[in-house]
């Protein structure tokens, strides 16, 4: 049996990061993937042009057909937009016997805005609490948090505040700090750092969406929170090796990098 994995978040047009971006990902990881499209943007390389978030009963319909005819063995969220929408897929989430990887997803690599500032308190006290593992980047820790983070020493106190907030595991991405790329994997009582060297390459849109739906994709495998982000890290940093240019702007990361790097029979 393939193992099913669902994505819940927005589409991007130009298709480097969101629901284009997961299915991508689940695909190159050996997984079926599903999607329930949250919001649509008009999104390229140079930023997003435009959004506009689906009703919440149409992200419920679409969210209760797939698990209650196929089912799941893990479940993503990224865009979500609004608190009407967080609270609804949270309330899903809960009810939804496998693992969720909440990718707390406040700004696109451009900057725009993709989370209503209404909607923070609603990712922190029904989100957070039904996560197995989160996976916020410094930037969206402040947000969610108000802890800054400048420098290694301080990814600790990041994931404490995180984890105040129920999740199970939280992954702190440290991808903005100076020097290797650093992550921070924890539960409160073990630690595991991640680390791999910095890629000369602007063209990274889509890392933090690739990276939550590779750990959603091991996790449906049946490996550990640890193996499975280790295994994501390993799949996103050869994906950020070989991303390339698209468009004007940032281009994306390489989903399919494993494919091109095969031989040719």
């Amino acid at each position: 049996m393939i193992p099913n994995v669902l994505t819940v978040a927005g589409s991007d047009s130009g298709g480097g990061a969101g629901i284009q971006a997961d299915l991508k990902t689940m695909l190159a990881l050996g997984v079926h993937g599903m999607s329930v499209v949250t919001a649509v943007t008009a999104q390229n390389s140079l930023g997003v042009q435009g959004a506009w978030e689906l009703p919440v009963e149409a992200v419920r319909a679409q969210y209760r057909s797939v698990v209650d005819d196929i089912g799941v063995q893990a479940v993503k969220t990224g865009m979500l937009a609004s608190a009407e929408l967080v609270e609804a897929v949270a309330e899903l989430i809960a009810g939804t016997d496998a693992p969720a990887v909440v990718d707390p997803v406040g700004s696109s690599k451009h900057g725009d805005a993709l989370l209503a500032a209404s909607a923070l308190d609603s990712v922190r006290t029904k989100l957070l609490p039904v996560a197995t593992v989160a996976t916020p980047n410094l930037d969206e820790v402040a947000q969610i948090t108000g802890v800054r983070v400048e420098s290694e020493a301080e990814m600790r106190r990041a994931a404490a505040a995180v984890l105040a907030y129920g999740p199970r595991w939280a992954l702190i991405k440290g991808g903005h700090l100076p020097g290797d790329a650093v992550d921070l994997l924890t539960d409160g009582s073990e630690e595991h750092w991640l680390r791999a060297p910095r890629h000369d390459n602007r063209h990274t849109h889509g890392t933090g969406c690739t990276l939550a739906s590779a750990i959603a994709s091991q996790l449906a495998k049946g490996q550990s929170v640890p193996e499975a982000v280790a295994a994501a890290k390993e799949y996103v940093t050869g994906a950020v090796a070989t991303g390339f240019a698209l468009g004007g702007g940032i281009g994306p990361v390489d989903h399919g990098w494993r494919f091109r790097a095969a031989p040719e029979r």
